[in-house]
């Protein structure tokens, strides 16, 4: 739904006219994605149906209002904002809608042809070839996948001068929505394997180029998912607490990290978990589990919440297909017990799902918020494929007040507006009470399945090359979640190192998001007094761009329940749910005594370093090298440690 700008276009139609700045090239696309050909000119007359995104207003102060309602120190600690703050204060100013009508007017394009969305964010007109052109600066040509399929665009665009700082970018452009399908995947789904355009200067340091081929998140091959380990007889693993460095349960965890059992479930409190079909739990193995570590929750299922088409698929079941699900929660659910677990399944069995498409859905302005989804990295719905026929879910789910994923990208394979769009959303959840946990991933410095990006930026085999960071681990607005294990031989009560069993804890620098203030003395202590022996040629080292992980926990030789039978898995897979189970029960106790939740937690962590184990042992390999040290302090392989409840419970109370 659209409003017509008649009452805007009277608004500006008294503003004198601005003086003439010249065009200055607003996009470029380096090359075009894998599979395409620039084919003939548009005919002039063709129509298209052009839209602009417009600025987002006060992004510029986004951290400094996160701060406010998240820094330990703010007297305006805990007073999280409703949705619709959320929405009015980011929404483009009157300035810029101004500039862009004046600007098109003068073009001439009349304020009778535009539209402005419902959204905000948007205006929409149809104009000829020829007067796009004009108005662009740019030649449009008629672009064709090996496929068949069509798509209209340019190689680049200019804008005037004064109107650039009001827009974000314009479609059709260089922009190449058009999905494709490349084929079946595991008999199910397609699976889009496309060619990224080089991303832009990262905020500070080394570009980093990709060209790789990138899966779908939903692909049951990445290299996100936990390590299946050897099977398990679990008459032979002693209840007590005498083998944890050999098998994870529960109540090692509690040992570990200082929580109790969970006793009461407060309304007001709730947690949810992430997960992507084709990935699903199998009841049979959560009763499995349950009947073993958790006898009063045999039976019990989590909240099911089904996202654009989710479904629990059990035609293929597999450790492929059902590790990850099994996992997240058999822990999340028994560690909560009785607090409730809402599990969100994104994505139907032909297209999947995206992180853009489960926000989309917990938050509907998301779904246009800065020009909306790209169709060539998120799934579109109605499935034009097949599959889901619904539409696509704007908004209608609730966003639980804990949030862990187990998945991740590699920070490459995106482009960082596409990154930096998202990551302002999880700013905004955080603005609103909700903390998310992300795995840093489980190959060290390399990314997922060990890649490591070449000097022609390229993926290799991660024998050598340029350090590989995962998203949304360097996005500065989650929480990023490392992975540690008990030292061989020791017990529960001695300090764990960082996990060098079967994976390695992801960690590193951003190349994307500059350094953000909570951190920035961490950080700076990091380099400092311990300066990592690599150049710039290895890893973005200009000391000021975002580091990850923020925290870790235990990801090795974790006691699942999968396929009808038990095996020891390992990964950030399980540090993710675990950290968020226990900053669950820390929600609950501030719910208990009338306080808010807790919302975006990494301020408060790094300003009580303190309040976590600090984990000093092992390293996370990678890229040929050596990798980052576990150091004291914060470091780039388990943060700024594991949680020490007891700590962290009685500083979470004493704020507001």
């Amino acid at each position: 739904m659209r409003c017509t700008l008649f009452a805007l276009g009277a608004l500006v139609a008294g503003v004198v006219a601005t003086p003439y700045t010249p065009h200055v090239r607003h996009e470029k696309r380096g090359a075009l994605p894998f599979g395409w050909e620039r084919h003939d000119r548009l005919p002039s007359h063709d129509v298209l149906p052009m839209r602009i995104a417009l600025k987002q207003s006060n992004l510029d102060k986004a951290e400094d209002f996160l701060m406010e309602v998240s820094h330990p120190s703010s007297p305006k600690y805990g007073q999280h904002w409703s949705a619709k703050q959320v929405a009015e204060i980011f929404a483009p100013s009157r300035e810029s809608v101004d500039a862009v009508i004046v600007w098109l007017k003068s073009s001439g394009i009349a304020a009778e042809r535009i539209s402005r969305s419902q959204s905000m964010g948007w205006l929409t007109f149809d104009a000829t070839v020829a007067e796009a052109e004009s108005l662009l600066k740019t030649k449009f040509y008629m672009h064709k996948h090996t496929t068949g399929k069509l798509h209209v665009g340019c190689h680049d665009y200019s804008i005037p001068e004064h109107v650039r700082p009001h827009v974000d970018f314009i479609t059709p452009t260089v922009h190449f929505d058009a999905k494709v399908p490349q084929g079946r995947q595991m008999g199910k789904r397609d699976v889009a394997l496309e060619e990224r355009a080089p991303p832009a200067v990262a905020a500070a340091g080394t570009p980093v180029e990709s060209k790789a081929a990138v899966n779908k998140i939903t692909d049951p091959t990445g290299g996100y998912l936990p390590k299946k380990g050897a099977d398990v007889d679990i008459q032979s693993i002693i209840t007590e607490l005498e083998n944890c460095d050999e098998f994870i349960v529960p109540d090692c965890l509690r040992a570990l990290y200082r929580f109790p059992p969970n006793v009461a479930a407060n309304p007001e409190n709730s947690f949810g978990i992430v997960e992507y079909t084709p990935e699903s739990y199998l009841q049979g193995d959560l009763d499995l589990f349950f009947a073993n570590y958790s006898t009063h929750q045999v039976q019990k299922t989590p909240i099911f919440d089904s996202i654009d088409g989710g479904v629990l698929q059990t035609t293929d079941e597999s450790f492929e297909f059902n590790g990850e699900s099994d996992l997240d929660l058999e822990y999340a659910m028994t560690l909560v017990n009785p607090q409730p677990v809402t599990l969100y399944q994104a994505g139907d069995l032909v297209e999947g799902a995206s992180f853009n498409n489960f926000l989309d859905a917990i938050d509907g302005s998301y779904c246009t918020y800065d020009g909306g989804d790209d169709p060539t990295q998120d799934a579109v719905y109605p499935d034009p494929f097949g599959g889901y026929e619904g539409p696509e879910n704007c908004g209608g789910f609730a966003a639980t007040k804990t949030i862990s994923t187990s998945y991740a990208y590699n920070e490459a394979d995106l482009t960082p507006f596409y990154e930096m769009r998202q990551c302002h959303e999880y700013m905004k959840l955080g603005l609103q009470g909700t903390t998310f946990f992300y795995s840093s991933g489980d190959y060290g410095v390399a990314g997922n399945g060990g890649q490591c990006i070449a000097a022609n930026g390229s993926y290799n085999d991660g024998g050598s090359g340029r350090f590989n960071p995962s998203f949304p681990g360097t996005c500065p607005y989650i929480t990023s979640v490392g992975a540690t294990q008990i030292v061989p031989g020791a017990s529960v009560t001695q300090p764990e190192e960082a996990c060098e069993t079967v994976i390695f804890s992801g960690g590193g620098f951003s190349n994307v998001f500059p350094l953000p203030s909570y951190q920035a003395a961490a950080v700076a202590e990091f380099f400092a007094d311990h300066p990592p022996p690599y150049t710039s040629a290895q890893y973005n080292n200009s000391q000021q761009t975002r580091g990850f992980p923020d925290i870790a926990a235990n990801g090795a030789n974790y006691v699942i329940a999968v396929d009808g039978s038990f095996s020891l898995v390992y990964g950030t897979s399980a540090s993710s749910p675990v950290s968020a189970s226990i900053f669950t029960l820390i929600n609950e106790a501030r719910f208990d005594v009338g306080k808010s939740s807790i919302g975006f937690i990494n301020p408060v962590l790094y300003a009580h370093p303190g309040d976590l184990n600090d984990i000093t042992m092992g390293g996370n390999m990678g890229c040929g090298t050596p990798g980052f040290t576990a150091t004291t302090g914060w470091d780039p392989v388990t943060g700024l440690g594991t949680p020490n409840f007891p700590k962290l419970l009685a500083t979470f109370l004493s704020l507001p």
